[in-house]
């Protein structure tokens, strides 16, 4: 599955009170590439249709990252079945290539006008395959 990719740069505001990047951020983060990715790659005429809301974040935290690491961040579709799609978000130390951190998070596909579940089109599978 092709990835989408980008990096960041821990900021004082990303800190938690132990000097680590605070687990919200993370959350953020995941949400963050995940819509870039969307916005990316699905045409406009699909992206006006249709809207996704997360049903399940699963985090597993490997590492640590501080201020001023530069964080490598990259996102793919692991699986789509009915109107779930399941997406995968690895964050690695750039200089280290320590993996930080790999979700996987349930996202569910609902038509944007109104707001029902929605089978995901070949269509849109084929734009992430």
């Amino acid at each position: 599955m092709p990835h989408y990719e980008k990096e960041i740069t821990v900021t004082l505001d990303d800190l938690d009170d132990l000097n680590h990047v605070n687990n919200v951020r993370y959350v953020q983060w995941i949400q963050d590439i995940s819509k870039e990715h969307w916005k990316a790659k699905a045409p406009e005429s699909i992206q006006d249709e249709v809207v996704w809301v997360v049903l399940t974040h699963h985090i597993e935290y490997k590492s640590a990252a501080v201020l001023h690491d530069t964080i490598h961040i990259k996102t793919h579709i692991e699986s789509s079945k009915g109107a779930k799609s399941i997406r995968i978000v690895e964050m690695f130390h750039s200089k280290t290539n320590t993996l930080i951190l790999r979700s996987s998070t349930e996202w569910c596909l609902l038509n944007k006008v109104t707001l029902k579940p929605m089978r995901i089109s070949e269509n849109i599978q084929e734009i992430f395959a």
